[in-house]
């Protein structure tokens, strides 16, 4: 059985996975992630576009897109609750477990280490291929589902062009980004979380409303990832430069997974010498 973070039932979206699962001894539970890999890197739309397709459709896609699952803790082991172990406890008992079984192909273990230098190398080394950073750990503790550890994001800040915004003119709640390709297209490359009320009272004043033409018109924006809500948006001419943090998750088109955080504005900044969209 494979479920979603929120229970959702996912095995018969991952034929591979189910069928994979032969491997495993009875009575275990792992707790991990389903990855999808293209050209080197990971693929989360790819993911994504597998999570609601079942029957033939899952079975097809399995083939052109299989995923494999990354496990980094035990929850269960032939019918022994572990949850309440501690994690180098736990950790051991999850090595222990591949290398009885010589699980590999579809089951990945999630690399640990303790060494603060194996952590810079792996930072320096795994974030162009889309791993987003690392989780801690303590040592000592039980297993706390969503409690117990923490992440660290790989993060930077970038320019973009702003081409359009959400919420009123007086005060725009996000901004919708974009750069010049190589072909001069304006393409979109991503939107910032909420604004601060201050940050968009004051960014107001710069954003010019879009004249005919504006390189955007006519297209629709999605709310967010797996989900068919369209953003309200108006469209400004493509003059202000913004700075942005962000994360090094992209999809497959080069665009941002994840929301931007605002920075500042770079009226200082042309927009033609924002770094060209890459695919």
């Amino acid at each position: 059985m494979l479920r979603s973070r929120q229970g959702t039932l996912l095995t018969d979206a991952f034929p591979e996975v189910r069928a994979a699962a032969r491997q495993l001894p009875d009575r275990t539970a792992l707790d991990g992630e389903l990855i999808v890999w293209e050209n080197g890197r990971l693929a989360f739309e790819r993911l994504q576009g597998r999570l609601q397709r079942r029957g033939p459709a899952a079975a097809q896609l399995a083939g052109e897109w299989p995923a494999h699952f990354v496990a980094f803790d035990l929850l269960r082991l032939e019918g022994t609750d572990t949850t309440g172990w501690p994690y180098q406890q736990r950790r051991a008992a999850l090595e222990q477990l591949y290398a009885d079984y010589g699980l590999s192909g579809t089951w990945a273990l999630c690399p640990s280490t303790t060494e603060q230098s194996t952590v810079d190398d792996w930072l320096a080394h795994w974030t162009p291929v889309g791993i987003e950073g690392v989780v801690f750990k303590r040592l000592r503790s039980p297993y706390e589902p969503g409690r117990g550890w923490k992440k660290y994001k790989v993060r930077h800040t970038e320019d973009a062009i702003v081409g359009a915004y959400t919420g009123p003119a007086a005060a725009p709640r996000t901004l919708l980004l974009g750069r010049y390709d190589n072909a001069s297209r304006l393409r979109y490359i991503g939107r910032t979380t909420t604004l601060p009320q201050t940050a968009g009272r004051a960014l107001a004043p710069l954003l010019a409303p879009a004249r005919p033409g504006h390189p955007w018109t006519g297209w629709t924006f999605s709310a967010g990832w797996g989900t068919n809500q369209t953003l309200n948006v108006t469209l400004v001419e493509p003059e202000l430069v913004a700075e942005v943090g962000v994360d090094i998750a992209r999809d497959s088109g080069g665009r941002w997974r994840h929301a931007a955080r605002w920075h500042r504005a770079r009226p200082d900044v042309a927009p033609g010498e924002v770094p060209r969209f890459q695919e």
